[in-house]
Formats: C-alpha cells, sequence, structure tokens
C-alpha cells in the first residue's frame, strides 16, 4: 500500500513560519510531479503548489510569494516552506502526486492563530 506520511504542522502565530514535509516513496517520487493541497474546515480539499522534477514550483494565488515547494530526492520528501503565515491558512495539508492518486495520507495540522 502506498504511504504519503505528511509531518512539520503545528500552532503558528499570524506572520510566523513552517516547513512541512512529506515521505515519498521513491518510486513515486522519480515519477511523478507532486503537489500539495489543503483543506480548510469545513471546505473542499484546494490545490497550494506543484514542485516539478526539475524544482520548479507553482503556488496558488492566495499563497504567491510566502510559500515556496521543494523536493529533495536524496531523502525522498517533497517540502513546503511556508513564510508569512496568516489565519486563512489554517487546514490540514496533504501531499500527493500531480494528478492525485486516490490514496491520501494522513495530513499535517498547521493552524494559524495568535
Amino acid at each position: 500500500q502506498v504511504q504519503l506520511v505528511e509531518s512539520g504542522g503545528g500552532l503558528a502565530q499570524p506572520g510566523g513560519s513552517l516547513r512541512l514535509s512529506c515521505v515519498v516513496p521513491e518510486s513515486i517520487l522519480q515519477n511523478n510531479v507532486m503537489a500539495w493541497w489543503r483543506q480548510a474546515p469545513g471546505k473542499q480539499r484546494e490545490w497550494v503548489a506543484t514542485v516539478a522534477f526539475s524544482q520548479s514550483y507553482a503556488v496558488a494565488d492566495s499563497v504567491k510569494g510566502r510559500f515556496t515547494a521543494s523536493r529533495d530526492s536524496a531523502k525522498n520528501t517533497v517540502d513546503l516552506q511556508m513564510d508569512f503565515l496568516k489565519p486563512e491558512d489554517t487546514g490540514v495539508y496533504y501531499c500527493n502526486t500531480l494528478p492525485a492518486m486516490d490514496y491520501w495520507g494522513q495530513g499535517t495540522q498547521v493552524t494559524v492563530s495568535s
């Protein structure tokens, strides 16, 4: 069974930073574009960022200039550096391939609050 394991979430103050990491099976990481999604309470899951093989990445307009996505083939991880956090960034963050597989990990909770 595929395992995607997200970590790094927690409580942050507005303006603060968090770095999320997702352990991805090597075979999946080597062969897929990866992405981050998030789901805020009461809302649908939404795309946040994509990181391609070349380390180029794209982010949603709502996080542009604040979030950076990357991948580390040596560690088999994809990461999301989140700076200048806002309360509206609160939610559960997931990594997955792009397009997403049917399987989702447990996600990691991010709460931005003063």
